[in-house]
């Protein structure tokens, strides 16, 4: 099957999250400038799960273009991956209305734990499907960034209960881990590539 479709539709999901986004975005009445500082939190929370979505967009991009047809199973784990970035919005708003509160920071870091490890599988089967020496295997190797990722998201999980500034410093860390895009891919396509 042709990937044309898979990348259009994905497009327009991720699309869609961010324009809820920002939709959920409530400005003050009043006009000044310290109006603002009380939704401060809500446009960092805002702003952090933003270059989730443009993080994962952009990665998704660089992954499909090492991929030549796709099967069943890619269509289906590309749908598990964007289930789990729809829930970006609704976590993000949770934490919002709670200021931080121990259980929405925990959840919000397992939608991105399980958008992670959603990601980590889409690029397992398009692996399997182009076969061991396709060009996004050695593009991404043995992928320490998703491995280290999913791993660091965990450990988040955990401290929200504790210290819920403590997981999002680690939420924001792995975002800046993932901010520019996957080089990896990139070389791989320059030395190569289709």
């Amino acid at each position: 099957m042709n990937k044309s479709r898979l990348e259009a539709f994905s497009d327009g999901v991720i699309a869609i999250l961010i324009t809820i986004m920002v939709l959920e975005l409530r400005m003050p009445r009043a006009s000044n400038w310290a109006a603002l500082a009380p939704l401060l939190p809500m446009l960092c929370s805002y702003l952090l799960s933003f270059v989730y979505l443009g993080i994962y967009w952009n990665n998704h991009h660089h992954l499909l273009h090492t991929t030549s047809t796709v099967t069943g199973g890619i269509l289906w784990a590309n749908l598990h991956l964007l289930f789990w970035l729809s829930l970006v919005p609704a976590a993000t708003e949770w934490v919002d209305v709670t200021d931080y509160a121990a259980i929405p920071t925990a959840l919000y870091g397992v939608v991105l734990l399980m958008a992670g490890a959603a990601y980590s599988l889409l690029e397992r089967l398009i692996i399997r499907s182009q076969g061991p020496g396709s060009l996004l295997k050695r593009a991404v190797g043995r992928d320490w960034k998703g491995n280290v990722s999913l791993v660091l998201y965990a450990t988040a999980v955990a401290c929200a209960f504790r210290e819920a500034p403590v997981a999002l410093g680690i939420y924001a860390l792995v975002a800046l881990l993932w901010l520019v895009p996957d080089r990896r891919i990139e070389r791989a396509l320059s030395h190569g590539g289709e």
